[in-house]
């Protein structure tokens, strides 16, 4: 019997289409719950364009973490010097040894000449302390404390160096996705080799909000006095906090080679957004910069219904069915983030590789909506069948063979291209 072979489009592409092979047909798309198909060929109508935001920093990644949209990238993927800004990945591997066991919040940790040697931001430890490691979290975290990482480091090395962690970090920062992490210490101190780019840092943000909720609100503290040794550093660096914007947390970071630099979060209704800026020439300039990122961020932006569930956005032909097509619905209803100004549609199409074999069970996967909004990377949402579809009879078989043959007669020689 004869077999159609495969294509990749919703609708037929026509004959007069020269040079196109199975792109799969577009479609247009609202991005309101009632949604819409326009079923010509090559229709796309433009949304309204989105304004790229003109940072000032030498690198910057933001990305809205209920949709893993990525909202700005400007030398994301470079790696450049993090400052303290790589503590985020000691804390990390603290929060780990947490969970395993391997280390408790109450547990006091010796700290040693290599630690006490640290300058810069510190807790100003000496060798004579033996310190919480609930302190030691918080002089991290609030303090920006070199010496404190570098204790947790030694602690936790797999040879009890802080060299040895730094090695540690870097093997277990690949294991989390962060390809272009390097790491030469516990806390960011200049050398050479210790780099992150800002998407690493963007990634790193998102697993300790998503793997360690239970110590997340440790970034939110505006201050902690540690045994009053230290009245001059008792305040986040962070400033976001505190300005009614969402931001709790993460991390600041400043040397002279990197510049001034933060990774931030802030959650506004039910959107979280992540921003990491680096390069900046002042705190003032980091301040005014992160602030107008969450801002651009959460008010040029908007998440939208573009389907709803079991609402068919298409139909599929299908191959030895009792039925000769099987709508395609969305398993849940979609939820996308979108320009807020956008126009109310948006280029879409949806794409399957068919005719689809009977049996086909309701729910199945079969089909892919392809949405690509101005300005923003293209989003593919899943498609499942909306009702069962069993096998044909054996006339209704030869029927449907007969009917592909002629289809395939009528077209002529360039339906094989």
């Amino acid at each position: 019997m004869l077999m159609p072979s495969p294509i990749n489009t919703v609708t037929p592409i026509p004959k007069e289409a020269k040079g196109v092979k199975s792109t799969g047909a577009k479609s247009m798309v609202s991005p309101f719950a009632k949604l819409t198909l326009a079923a010509s060929f090559g229709l796309c109508l433009t949304a309204l364009p989105l304004a790229a935001f003109d940072t000032k920093a030498r690198a910057a990644y933001v990305v809205d973490q209920g949709t893993d949209t990525v909202l700005l990238s400007k030398n994301a993927e470079v790696p450049l010097p993090p400052a303290s800004m790589s503590k985020l990945m000691t804390l990390y591997v603290a929060f780990e040894a947490l969970r395993d066991g391997r280390l408790s919040l109450d547990e006091r940790l010796p700290v040693s000449a290599h630690a006490m040697s640290y300058g810069g931001s510190t807790m100003f430890l000496d060798t004579t302390d033996r310190v919480r490691v609930d302190d030691l979290l918080r002089g991290i975290i609030v303090l920006s404390g070199n010496d404190a990482c570098a204790v947790i480091a030694e602690a936790l090395s797999p040879d009890g160096t802080e060299a040895g962690f730094a090695r540690y970090m870097t093997k277990r920062a690949h294991e989390l996705g962060m390809s272009n992490a390097s790491f030469a210490n516990s806390n960011g101190w200049p050398a050479i080799g210790h780099r992150m780019s800002m998407q690493d840092l963007g990634v790193l943000a998102e697993h300790l909000i998503e793997d360690f909720p239970q110590y997340y609100p440790l970034f939110s503290e505006k201050s902690f006095a540690f045994d009053g040794r230290a009245p001059s550093n008792t305040r986040n660096r962070n400033p976001l906090l505190g300005l009614g914007i969402g931001a709790d947390g993460l991390k600041t970071g400043h040397t002279s080679e990197a510049g001034y630099g933060l990774v931030g979060s802030a959650v506004q209704g039910d959107r979280r957004v992540i921003f990491v800026v680096s390069g900046l020439d002042s705190t003032k300039a980091r301040a005014e910069e992160a602030e107008a990122i969450v801002n651009w961020s959460f008010r040029q932006f908007a998440k939208k219904i573009v389907a709803k569930a079991g609402v068919s956005v298409a139909s599929a032909e299908v191959w030895r069915g009792a039925e000769r097509s099987v709508g395609l619905v969305p398993e849940t209803d979609l939820e996308i983030l979108l320009p807020a100004l956008a126009g109310s549609e948006i280029p879409a199409e949806v794409v399957y590789s068919g005719p689809i074999n009977a049996p086909i069970s309701k729910g199945q996967q079969l089909a892919e909506l392809v949405l690509q909004p101005d300005g923003l990377p293209e989003i593919r949402l899943p498609l499942v069948a909306e009702q069962d579809v069993a096998n044909a009879g054996f006339f209704q078989r030869v029927q449907n063979a007969a009917k592909v043959l002629s289809r395939r007669l009528i077209a002529g020689p360039e339906a094989a291209q």
